[in-house]
């Protein structure tokens, strides 16, 4: 049975996108989620969400207790998750307002509890394929569906934040091959891989961080006007892709 948990970056964790909504409290080992999660369904399939980073978007990247908000979907009976994230873009072909569907991650975080496993137990997770590429697969089919300009297979990397890059780590990060940058990514796809469920992101260019000398370097009031902009595209997407998820659960790779 397919249920899907939504983890809604800003202005895309609205509740309104379900049908039969209840809100319900939940407490982890690790805490309490970021919120509290809102049950309810999309054309008949089961989703809860969660929002990132608090409803009023109170709580900054290296404080979101990324352990409770897995723990917590995962005891829902989550099997899969979609993750709306900004992202800022590393290349010129990726543009504000673009979708990106990344299949790989480099961590730049100092300070972030990463793992489950950090007691009792010691286990190694393989990481090579950190993202769900049935997922990808599905979200870029359906975004060519609408008529959504996207980017499949990227590479996002995750810095602590808050602040945004200085021109050199921007240079730096493009020359490491990174295509996408943002706050969010790490470690939530590293525990969601832990707790075998299925995970991509869906990521929403909203700059061209600092290294592009045309364009003004990134600032916060940027980042949530193209994301209030777009934000409805993602919805769409959300809408589209979760009743066809069901379809191809019996080929994701477990």
């Amino acid at each position: 049975m397919v249920k899907v948990g939504i983890i809604g970056g800003s202005g895309l964790d609205d509740p309104k996108i379900l049908k039969n909504t209840k809100e319900v409290k939940f407490d982890t080992p690790y805490g309490s989620p970021t919120s509290l999660l809102t049950c309810g369904t999309i054309d008949g399939v089961d989703v809860v969400i969660i929002a990132r980073h608090g409803r009023d978007h109170s709580i900054f990247p290296s404080k979101v207790n990324f352990r409770a908000n897995i723990w917590a979907l995962k005891e829902q009976g989550c099997t899969h998750i979609l993750a709306s994230t900004a992202v800022g873009s590393l290349r010129e072909e990726i543009a504000p307002g673009h979708l990106v569907f990344p299949n790989q991650f480099i961590d730049h975080t100092r300070k972030r509890e990463t793992t489950f496993f950090d007691e009792d137990v010691v286990v190694h997770t393989p990481m090579a394929e950190p993202f769900c590429q049935n997922l990808i697969d599905l979200l870029a089919l359906s975004a060519g569906e609408l008529n959504l300009t996207y980017h499949k297979n990227k590479t996002v990397i995750t810095i602590e934040g808050p602040r945004f890059s200085t021109k050199a780590e921007s240079h730096m990060f493009r020359s490491w091959n990174a295509d996408v940058i943002n706050m969010s990514t790490v470690p939530e796809v590293v525990l969601a891989r832990e707790k075998k469920i299925h995970y991509a992101a869906i990521a929403m260019s909203t700059d061209y961080d600092c290294w592009h000398e045309e364009e003004e370097p990134v600032t916060w009031e940027m980042i949530l006007g193209t994301m209030k902009k777009n934000s409805g595209n993602v919805i769409k997407l959300f809408l589209t892709v979760i009743p066809r998820i069901k379809e191809y659960d019996d080929i994701c790779v477990k």
